[in-house]
């Protein structure tokens, strides 16, 4: 049996490509899914599409304004009365922006990824610690990015909120870690890195393009469903590398 059967887990961000493999995977590894984002439409057509292909599963679709603390706290709140639990959230929020040269990066850029890649992480676990920490089983998932670990000079803004979003996380696994005691941590903050992602639709646009050392969103998927199977102690506060290290 999956260490995901009968798990109760929150995606945030689900709309996009990786949002639709995650929501596919943990439907069919038997949990209960609960899907944000920000654009209703596309939230409908995801969660649709993964009711569809596991037949009985539990999946359902909310817009939640995560740059909002009380409406992620809320969100948190209803799904653990709904539910009984909640044993995950994965932060799939993305976005980017980049320049040419280092000298012609737009501070604009930063104020939007501030919102999209730090704001929405710190919401998010401050709204799901507790609950994680009740779960026994509880994880914290956020996807960042290699450059964060090596910028460059056009992604100055983008590695930067990245790396901060990362430092979030971290903080979050040292406190699931104290909270454990000796006994080690009962819940886990981990971050799964790539260097960029792929998807069936990017490969038909550009059936030439090699995509090296990209990750496929069916990849990241089984990736994150993977982390529950692992224990708690192994995975909290660490990088998780599906890419080479920079």
């Amino acid at each position: 049996m999956s260490a995901l059967d009968g798990a109760v887990v929150a995606v945030a961000g689900a709309a996009g490509p990786a949002g639709r493999a995650t929501l596919l995977r943990l439907a069919e590894a038997g949990a209960t899914v609960v899907a944000s984002d920000a654009d209703a439409a596309r939230l409908a057509e995801a969660v649709d599409a993964a009711r569809y292909a596991h037949g009985g599963a539990t999946v359902t679709g909310d817009t939640v304004d995560l740059l909002d603390l009380e409406a992620a706290r809320a969100w948190a709140d209803r799904t653990e009365k709904e539910f009984g639990r909640i044993d995950g959230l994965v932060h799939l929020v993305g976005g980017w922006r980049g320049s040419a040269s280092f000298a012609e990066t737009d501070l604009g850029d930063w104020d939007v990824l501030e919102d999209l890649l730090i704001r929405t992480v710190q919401h998010t676990s401050l709204a799901f610690q507790d609950g994680l920490q009740r779960s026994g089983n509880g994880r914290y998932l956020l996807i960042s990015a290699a450059g964060a670990s090596k910028p460059t000079a056009g992604n100055a803004a983008y590695a930067s909120a990245k790396a901060a979003a990362e430092a979030w996380t971290l903080a979050l696994g040292d406190a699931f870690r104290k909270a454990g005691g000796e006994e080690g941590p009962r819940a886990a903050a981990a971050i799964l890195v790539v260097k960029a992602l792929v998807h069936d639709a990017m490969r038909a646009e550009r059936p030439s393009a090699k995509f090296a050392g990209f990750t496929d969103v069916k990849e990241l998927a089984e990736a994150i469903a993977g982390v529950w199977e692992r224990p708690a102690e192994e995975v909290n506060g660490n990088r998780l590398w599906l890419t080479e290290k920079p």
